[in-house]
């Protein structure tokens, strides 16, 4: 008996240092996006920047700084929203789908110059996510309510009955594919 306590009591451990690496790792991408941002003051303000990595030519933006702005001030809200998309524990965090689609089209067509007009069109991209999202969202409110006017469960507990717990980052990315 004694050793089966132990052996819980080490794989709680180390559980319990997993996540304080994992949460350690994610704290800190935080606390540096400041400093992220500003990457782009390193950056030449010139039109070819050579880099050991090759050469970047900013081509549209005719200035590697701005470049770098740009796809910084597009990255950045991008991580963020990808960490709290997978450590949201409530049951709406599906809504965040749709600024992180939208940020991802933004970044694609940031990067991809050819593009003059890269904002015009991404609400056409977002409809689908929007389609999906957005109903399903106000189907398990629904849902919750109605249970909340026919049960004695508070909001917390019908959250908890109605989140999905893939287990992991790679089991959230896996239900969605």
């Amino acid at each position: 008996m004694k050793k089966r306590k132990e052996n819980s009591l080490s794989g709680d451990n180390s559980k319990l240092t997993r996540s304080a690496i994992v949460g350690t790792i994610i704290a800190t991408v935080i606390a540096s996006t400041p400093l992220l941002f500003l990457v782009h003051e390193s950056v030449p303000d010139t039109l070819v920047w050579d880099t050991f990595f090759g050469t970047y030519e900013s081509g549209l933006w005719e200035s590697a700084q701005y470049a770098m702005w740009v796809y910084t001030g597009k990255i950045i809200p991008l991580i963020l929203l990808a960490i709290w998309f997978f450590t949201c524990k409530h049951w709406w965090y599906h809504v965040l789908l749709v600024p992180i689609v939208m940020y991802t089209f933004q970044m694609i067509t940031s990067v991809n110059a050819e593009f003059k007009n890269q904002d015009e069109n991404q609400l056409l991209y977002l409809l689908p996510v929007l389609a999906i999202v957005v109903p399903s969202i106000y189907l398990i409110r629904a849902k919750m309510f109605n249970k909340i006017n026919t049960a004695d469960k508070t909001l917390e507990e019908l959250e908890e009955e109605f989140m999905i717990k893939p287990k992991g980052v790679w089991g959230k990315i896996k239900q969605y594919f």
